[in-house]
This record gives structure tokens, sequence and C-alpha cells, in this order.
């Protein structure tokens, strides 16, 4: 007989654990309010997990035969209190399921944690239930007293006929009743979900936002895994949308949820792995331990959700997950910080994210994603689609920021990426930034970002198709990016698959219909299709939505141009003059509106000046300076720079 188990104490389901001695529910260390009748109920379903308890067996648990009450309303109301404190759905239940007319199951896995052990088991049976006791040997007859029988003589006659078909008969009943087992999921697929921030304070949704970026990077590092990008994933932040909803959205096969607590210097990450069809709870656990600790419980974290999926790792994705770092605290919230505001992708947020990188590099000059994120941040202000900073003062920043950040640690993907996007854009270094650009995605496959520039490096020398197969992967990863629906439009107007990109424009425009970028990309479109009144229509929206600018109002002017409205064209060209500084001209703007009013020599001369300012040659590829490929001047342009297309 097995010795009697000890009594758990606390039962532990999802996000929750549940004192059976007090009654008391708790959230993350937070105490849900609870109490009565919906805490009895919630005891009776998780002593049966996964199992049917009906609705005359709750009412014998909560109301004593001679007690009068309207029961049917009384158990609504009950599992109703019940299923607001688990923030649960009775269309999509996680929890608490209901079986209509007959009662209710628990759907989640249950774990109880015994008090004498202090370590959870899997739990899921009755829990005043009987003891089993291991199963007796059946008593052995002497052999003095073994009943012995004599054989028949027909059937010994007929054993070596009989046994065969007595063999095949027994072995087709154990195949039709063997036991039913259910494969496992095949996952290969995963978004993390924004980890909710339960400090209480909004002032600290940096922190909860960026626990949630560093896990999406932890699992984004798995080849073996698609890991949906965090632009998609930030817009269900907050949202309340039923979880299979969620997963058809995003095309995946599992959700990850949580929550991150921080006190002090301590932080607690509770993650829990959700099968999104079903809605099925396959792990939950909790880590905890100082902020200085908090990229090793990541790590932690990403590792266990890796064994739960069963996804195969290659010897150095599971080095990385193994692999534990301490950070400075101070800087590594300064860190945080600055990603908070670079993913604003706004002029405003850009400047503000290279300060909060520059403070964590002077706390800890050894921090090497600090430099990354300086990287970032600088080659984003150099961009023609920000225009902030002269690229002659942003790339040169962009790419020392990113040989710092691969000089300390040589494993950072995303260094490698910005490094190659400076070397393209200010160095036309495109042999250097092809290698770059393959080693970052070699060491994170799933940084959406890092298809998306591969595809404009591709794109500048005429590789098209594999530019546009490159960017469908970056969407595959970030399905509801603005910036990467408008770029894979942009790759097919280069492509001149017109139909294709304003699919595309059309399909970003559902995620949001105030994007200045697609409206822009729209008016390309009606420009290359000869629908200038459209193209202009379009044109002026980007103006307004974007600011008023240099880049979509110098479009605006060329729609003019090549639409017979010169005046029109023309003040837009003074204007855009007059914007000009000595060290940035926008040149490739200003020749762009020369092309439209087809004065190709000022063209040509806007182009060198350009040339000087060491422009983004990515430009010279758009649709708008087809008129200019024959010329023998443009050509010799494009070869001084290196794009021998």
């Amino acid at each position: 007989m097995l010795p009697a188990a000890p009594t758990p104490r606390t039962l532990r389901f999802g996000l929750f654990e549940l004192d059976l001695r007090s009654g008391e529910l708790w959230k993350q260390g937070r105490k849900v309010r609870l109490e009565g009748q919906p805490v009895q109920i919630l005891i009776c379903l998780l002593e049966r997990s996964g199992e049917l308890v009906t609705r005359d067996e709750l009412r014998d648990r909560l109301w004593p035969a001679d007690t009068y009450v309207n029961f049917e309303h009384g158990l609504n109301a009950a599992v109703k209190r019940l299923r607001r404190a688990l923030n649960d759905s009775a269309e999509n239940p996680r929890f608490v399921e209901t079986l209509p007319r007959r009662g209710y199951r628990f759907l989640a896995p249950v774990e109880s944690v015994r008090a004498e052990e202090g370590t959870p088991v899997v739990a899921g049976v009755a829990l005043d239930g009987p003891v089993l006791s291991a199963p007796e040997e059946p008593p052995h007859a002497d052999d003095d007293h073994r009943l012995q029988l004599e054989p028949v003589p027909w059937l010994l006659a007929h054993k070596k006929s009989v046994f065969p078909l007595l063999l095949v008969s027994a072995i087709f009943l154990a195949w039709m009743f063997r036991p039913k087992i259910s494969p496992s999921p095949v996952i290969r697929s995963l978004a993390v979900l924004p980890l909710e921030n339960l400090s209480g304070d909004p002032s600290q949704d940096y922190f909860s936002d960026g626990m949630t970026d560093e896990l999406i990077t932890d699992l984004g590092q798995i080849s073996g895994l698609r890991v949906i990008s965090r632009t998609s994933v930030m817009t269900y932040k907050g949202t309340r949308k039923p979880l299979p909803q969620i997963a058809r959205e995003l095309n995946v096969d599992t959700v990850v949820e949580g929550t991150v607590l921080r006190s002090g210097n301590q932080v607690r990450i509770t993650a829990q792995l959700i099968e999104a069809p079903a809605d099925k709870h396959l792990w939950a656990q909790s880590y905890e331990g100082d902020v200085r600790q908090t990229l090793t419980l990541q790590r932690q974290v990403a590792r266990a959700i890796a064994e739960q999926i069963h996804v195969e790792l290659t010897s150095y994705e599971r080095d990385v997950l193994k692999s534990e770092k301490a950070v400075n605290a101070e800087a590594y919230e300064d860190y945080l910080k600055g990603r908070y505001s670079w993913n604003k992708r706004t002029a405003d947020g850009l400047k503000k994210a290279i300060d909060f990188f520059n403070q964590a590099i002077e706390k800890d000059p050894t921090y090497a994603q600090a430099y990354s994120g300086l990287a970032d941040a600088y080659a984003l202000l150099g961009d023609w689609e920000y225009g902030v900073l002269p690229p002659k003062e942003a790339y040169p920043r962009a790419k020392a920021a990113a040989t710092k950040a691969l000089k300390l640690d040589s494993t950072l993907g995303e260094a490698h990426i910005s490094l190659a996007f400076s070397l393209d854009g200010f160095d036309w270094n495109f042999g250097e930034a092809e290698t770059e650009f393959r080693r970052g995605i070699e060491l994170n496959p799933g940084y959406a970002t890092g298809h998306q520039w591969y595809a404009g490096h591709l794109i500048l020398f005429g590789k098209n198709n594999e530019a546009i197969v490159e960017m469908k992967k970056a969407e595959d990863l970030d399905p509801l990016s603005l910036i990467i629906g408008a770029d894979l439009a942009e790759d097919f107007l280069i492509a001149h698959r017109y139909d294709e990109a304003v699919l595309q424009i059309r399909k970003t425009m559902d995620l949001d219909s105030n994007f200045a970028l697609a409206h822009y990309q729209l008016g390309q479109a009606f420009l290359q299709k000869h629908s200038y009144n459209e193209a202009v229509g379009e044109l002026q929206k980007t103006v307004s939505l974007s600011g008023g600018s240099t880049t979509s109002t110098s479009s605006l002017a060329y729609a003019y141009a090549v639409s017979g409205n010169r005046k029109e064209a023309e003040a837009i060209l003074n204007e855009l003059k007059n914007r000009s500084s000595g060290s940035f001209s926008n040149a490739p703007e200003i020749a762009l509106v020369y092309v439209g009013l087809d004065q190709r020599d000022q063209a040509m001369v806007w182009l060198e000046k350009g040339y000087t300012e060491r422009f983004n040659p990515g430009v010279l590829i758009r649709p708008g300076f087809d008129p200019l490929r024959s010329d023998p001047r443009f050509q010799n342009l494009l070869h001084r720079i290196g794009l021998n297309r």
C-alpha cells in the first residue's frame, strides 16, 4: 500500500493560484476579489478538472436540501461572478466551459502545490477521494493444491488449427479497442502578446513592453519557429479579442501571454503558452529575480517555451538560450526607454531614443545592445522617410555605433543589420553590406526589419523577384506592419507590377486609412498608370498627413508637372529650393521635379549635387526617374555609385 499523499494547500492554473484553506484567489501576487459561492464552484471544478460537473452536483454542494432558493438564478449568477474574476468568457472559455443544460467543465491544466514539498505536481483528481493503493499480487496456490484438468481429446486434435485463428482475433480486437492517443499539435508559429503591466502605473509600460520585445527577440532567433514581430502584436495591447481570433489574424499556431510585475529591484515574469485554435493551455510558469537578472529570466522563459513546443534547436540556438548575463539595472532601464521611443517611429521619438541610448552607454560603456539601438536610431534619422538629419551626419554615426556594438558582441543580429543599412545608404559598400545582411539574418531569422532592409538591398541591383520574396518574409513575420506593407508595394512599383502594387496598398490602407506612406505609394502607382487626377489627389493627402514632408511635397510637384500643371509644380520647386541648406539640399527631391518638368539637364545637375552629399542611392531606382535611364550621364552616375544594374 502506498503512503497517503499530503493534502495540497494551493492549486495553480494559468496565472492564478487558489489557497484551499483560506479560499483566497491570487493572480501574480495580487489578491482577486472572490468569495462565497463562486469560490465553492471553483473548488468543485478544480477537484475534477477536465470532467463534467453537473448542475445538480453543484446545487447539492452549495445549497443544503432544506434551503429554499431560486437555484437556477443563483447558480448562473455565481458562475458569472467567477468568470468575471478569471477574466473568462462564456463564448470563448479558457477556464470554465458551459455544457448547455448539463453543467460545467474546467479546461485549463491544474497543478497542486503540496505544503510539505513546495513543488508543483499535476493535479486533476478529487482532492478528498480515496488514496490509491498498489495492486496486490494475486495469491499463488502451491503445487500440492493446484487444480488439475484433463485435456479434452477434440480440443487437442484441433489445437493447432484453432490457435492461429484465436491469435488473429485477439490482435484484431486489441487494435479495434486500442486507446486513442491524440497526436501532439505541430507548432511552427507563435505570437507573444504584449505582457501586461501589473504595476498599476502606466508610466511603467516601457518596462513591460521592453520585456515583450526581448522575449520576441529571444524566440525569433529560433530558425524553426516563425515568431510574429513587435509591430503586429502591439496592436493587441489592451484589447479583449478572443485568442483564437487573434491567432487567425496573425496566422499562428500558439500564443504566449503573461504579465510583468516590478517592485523596486525585483521583477516577476509570468507566461503561459496557449494552443490558439482550441484556446487550450499548454504550459504556465513564473520566474522571479533581481532586475539585473532580467535577461536571464527572459531566456529561461524562451527556453521553457521552446521545450514545450518541441521545436528542434541548433547547437548555437541552445547556447544562446542557456547563456546568462547580468546587466546594469539603470542602464537597462534607459535602454528599454530608448527602444520604447524608437518604436514610435516619429522624429521626436527617434531623438528621445538617442538620448536614452546615450544615457545607457554612459552608465555601462560595455552595453552592446545600447550601441545597437543607437545605430538603429541614427539610421532612421538619416533615411529619406524621416529626413531629420543630413546623411553625412546620420550614417557615419549609425555605422560607428553598430561597429562598436559588434565589437562588444558579434552575435547581435540587429547590429549586423544596422551596419549593413549604413554601408548601403552612405558608404555604398554593397559587397560588405550583403555579407552583413546575410550574417544578421542568420543570427536572427525572425527579425522582420532585417528581411525588410535586405529586400531594399536586393532591389538596388534589379533583383526584383528576390526582393519581393524577402519582403514577403518580413510581412509574414510582421503582418500588421504598415511600413512593411508600404515598402512591399514600392517593390511592386519598382518591378513595374502596378496592379499588384495597388492591391498591396489597399491592403495596407485597410489597417490604417490615414497612413501617409500608403497614400504616397498609391499616388506613385496612379502616376505610372497615367491616372493623373487620382495621383494628385492621393499625393495631396500625403502632404497633409505627413505634415508637408519633403518627399511627399516633391512627388506632388512631379504629379503637377507630368499632368500639365507647370505653374503649381514650379511654385513647389521654388519652395523646395528655399528649404535647402548648405549641408542638406534635398537634391534628389528637386531633381525629381525637374524630371517631371522635362528639364533633364537641371535634373542631372541636382543629382550630381546629391552625389557629393552622399544621398541614399535607393531613390534612383524609383519609377519617377525612368525617363533618365537611357541618359549616358545617369548611367555614369549609377556606375560611380556602384549600382551596375
